[in-house]
């Protein structure tokens, strides 16, 4: 298998945890012009290995998309539109990169987008191999084959769904589970037509991107008004998840667990607590581990600086109540730190006899 594929396999004590630092957006500081946290991925990395779940050594890198991969699920008018920085402006919602070189836009913005991109993909994947798989990044579900918008250059949750179909024939069914705070019009649009991809969609109907067109795929749709709390919302979630499962029995899940339906946050317009969040979780995981359905995780919206924070509390929230879990890369990393314990042991006992 060459190195561009975006399948490729993972020695068995990594942690089905997908993420790289190239995930993380710097752009001149361009970046510092959009309410987005562009170094979220690499903080909640830092938080799950500050807990002691993880290290670099237990988490898999994803690989970037080739062109060629990519043609499976844009068009190549849509592509060559992020040739202009214009382009990407627009969808990024930062009107002064307009003017940056396209090849700084390039490298510092869409690169990182496209290696997002791959970790949804690989993590596909690893869900069917482990029956769980987060990536610590991905989730642009405004990105559409043929059009991009709301900080979605790429189309990756249409890409994930298309290679499961392709390489895995035992995959019929797809649900997609869209809980962020915003409708997830890309991937409805992309899968307007297709029996074998339901859609559960539950999101603020006040706020971007008002996409009625899109809503035609959404099989089970639930719209909210502003300033929902928690208890409305977790009873939602709890009920439809359940119904949808029920209902469409599908042979794969891809959840895009979006953090701005946080309170305060400034598009999202929902009043969801962190603790509210970290019970969303539970509650899919809870129901996809109960079903035996393999489920992947990707991270989605989110535009306050705690959200990092919270995103890491539920991952480790889910590891402590066993919805997920890896026995050899914990024992790896549990052998890991005995070494450097001992180690350090060794060091201070030859400094004492050396005084």
């Amino acid at each position: 298998m060459s190195n561009s594929e975006l399948y490729f396999d993972v020695e068995d004590h990594r942690w089905p945890i997908i993420y790289s630092p190239g995930y993380n957006i710097t752009c001149l500081g361009l970046e510092k012009l959009h309410p987005f946290d562009s170094a979220k991925w690499g903080r909640i990395f830092e938080f799950l290995r500050e807990s002691g779940m993880v290290d670099e050594s237990t988490i898999v890198a994803p690989r970037e998309p080739t062109q060629e991969q990519l043609l499976k699920v844009h068009t190549k008018r849509y592509l060559d539109s992020l040739k202009w920085s214009f382009k990407v402006a627009s969808i990024t919602e930062v009107p002064v990169a307009a003017f940056c070189p396209n090849f700084i836009v390039n490298r510092r913005v869409l690169r990182p987008l496209r290696l997002q991109m791959g970790g949804t993909v690989l993590g596909g994947k690893l869900a069917m191999e482990q029956k769980w798989a987060i990536n610590l990044g991905g989730g642009f579900h405004h990105c559409s084959s043929d059009n991009g918008g709301g900080f979605c250059a790429y189309a990756d949750i249409t890409l994930s769904i298309r290679y499961l179909f392709e390489k895995y024939p035992q995959i019929k069914k797809v649900i997609i589970i869209d809980l962020d705070a915003h409708q997830g019009n890309g991937h409805e649009r992309d899968f307007m037509e297709d029996p074998k991809v339901f859609i559960l969609d539950i999101y603020n109907r006040r706020i971007y991107p008002h996409d009625g067109f899109a809503k035609r795929a959404i099989t089970r749709r639930v719209e909210l008004d502003y300033y929902v709390q928690d208890a409305e919302y977790l009873a939602n979630v709890e009920k439809n998840v359940s119904r949808a499962l029920d209902e469409f029995q599908p042979d794969f899940i891809l959840y895009n667990a979006g953090t701005d339906i946080l309170d305060g946050d400034p598009l999202g317009g929902l009043a969801i607590s962190p603790e509210g969040i970290i019970k969303r979780d539970e509650i899919v995981f809870s129901q996809a581990r109960t079903r035996d359905i393999p489920i992947l995780m990707v991270t989605s919206g989110g535009y306050q600086r705690n959200n990092a924070r919270i995103i890491a509390d539920s991952i480790i929230n889910l590891w402590r109540k066993e919805l997920i879990k890896c026995e050899k890369a914990e024992e790896f990393l549990q052998q890991r730190q005995r070494v450097n314990s001992d180690s350090d042991a060794d060091a201070v006992k030859k400094k004492s006899k050396s005084k």
